[in-house]
């Protein structure tokens, strides 16, 4: 039987392979200076791919979709200016009542630490006067060496007295120094975030050249299979944007309540928004919502901080074990150790910004599997399937 030319496959030249091995090391050696643009396109898609179901019915509406977009846009800018014109007096006093009591609480450290040190120079003072005392009465050659084996010792715990506050000052004089870095990594950020804004309007405006651009890349043969995959990804945008916002705005209500009763409504309202953006990022964000709250507790002082480090236990304990498996139950449903070493897989990546990415980066391969591997090489087994094994890999019984 006599094969088809039509469909036999040429073997690649050696020019395409050195070709392709000079891109691959081009894009290795560039990286750094690619992936801030990496990081933008990723988020544009996705934002852009989760405010499309809003665009449609807009459209229906409408009868275009450029009308519908900057509709969209304008509804959302007025959106953040009359919330921010609504919160900026609560922000700025809160914010100023804050940097007040940051001094107050750093001399509330402060005075432990000199008091640890005075007792340390009292303490060698005292030792110094019963070593002279010893020396004067007994023999000198003898009694030297403890003599200066003891004033080792006096010496040392003074300078330990010392060491402990100098360490701790050295700690935060480290911290304000890094603040140059974190202002100058906030400005690439703000950079990516104003590129990521436009990119998603034009992309929302007429995302048609994007996907045509997507199915020119891929063969013929495998649009079918490329039209799938988009579809899946196109479903699954809203959904992780849903679930995000919900979780979000779940964590953020809950601080401002357990808040509101500790500090009072100015700044229950700044910390809970705080802790609403800080939802964004995957475990680490209820961690770093806590720190303004636990600064504020020290501030006021008494009972305070330990008030507020169980309220912040308890609201972690309700957001993860009761909010947290509804809204991921309609939304995603990813594992959470996958959830950690994509989000330390992004960071590497993109940078701070890559938190943002992890979670669906994990979902959108988990669809990549499923369609080009699973359904290639796996086509039989189901979950069912694949739970047994695992049971039985564990060695756990029915």
């Amino acid at each position: 039987m006599e094969s088809n030319p039509a469909i036999e496959v040429k073997p690649r030249s050696l020019s395409f392979y050195i070709v392709l091995a000079a891109a691959i090391y081009a894009f290795i050696k560039a990286y750094w200076l690619l992936s801030p643009i990496l990081l933008s396109f990723v988020l544009t898609m996705l934002i852009a791919l989760a405010i499309n179901p809003v665009i449609l019915r807009i459209q229906v509406v409408t009868r275009n979709r450029r009308l519908a977009a900057g509709l969209f846009t304008l509804g959302f800018l007025g959106s953040i200016v009359l919330a921010g014109w609504t919160m900026f007096g609560p922000m700025k006093e809160s914010v100023e009542n804050l940097t007040r009591e940051i001094p107050e609480y750093w001399e509330r450290i402060q005075k432990p630490l000199i008091r640890l040190e005075q007792q340390a120079i009292l303490s060698e003072e005292k030792l110094q006067e019963e070593v002279s005392t010893e020396i004067a009465r007994d023999d000198p050659e003898t009694v030297e060496p403890a003599g200066e084996e003891e004033s080792d010792e006096v010496s040392k715990s003074s300078d330990q007295g010392e060491t402990l506050r100098s360490n701790i000052t050295g700690m935060f004089q480290d911290l304000l120094g890094n603040f140059t870095a974190v202002a100058f990594n906030a400005g690439q950020i703000f950079i990516v975030l104003v590129t990521v804004f436009f990119g998603v309007l034009f992309t929302i405006m007429n995302p048609r050249p994007i996907f045509r651009a997507i199915f020119l890349l891929v063969p013929k043969r495998n649009h079918d299979q490329a039209q799938i995959l988009l579809q899946r990804i196109t479903e699954f945008a809203p959904k992780w944007a849903g679930t995000m916002l919900l979780d979000m705005a779940s964590i953020g209500l809950l601080v401002f309540i357990f808040m509101w009763i500790i500090f009072g409504f100015l700044d229950a309202l700044v910390l809970g928004i705080f802790a609403a953006l800080m939802g964004a990022i995957p475990f680490l964000g209820p961690f770093l919502s806590a720190i303004p709250a636990l600064l504020l507790a020290f501030g006021a002082g008494g009972m305070t901080p330990l008030w507020v480090l169980l309220a912040y236990v308890v609201i972690q304990g309700l957001q993860s074990n009761f909010l947290e498996p509804f809204i991921m139950a309609r939304g995603m449903k990813l594992h959470p150790l996958a959830v950690i070493f994509a989000m330390l897989l992004s960071v590497a990546a993109f940078g701070v910004l890559g938190v943002l990415i992890a979670a669906p980066l994990i979902a959108i391969l988990s669809i990549f599997h499923d369609e080009l591997y699973r359904k290639r090489y796996l086509p039989m087994v189901t979950d069912e399937d694949l739970d047994d094994l695992a049971r039985k890999a564990l060695r756990e019984k029915k």
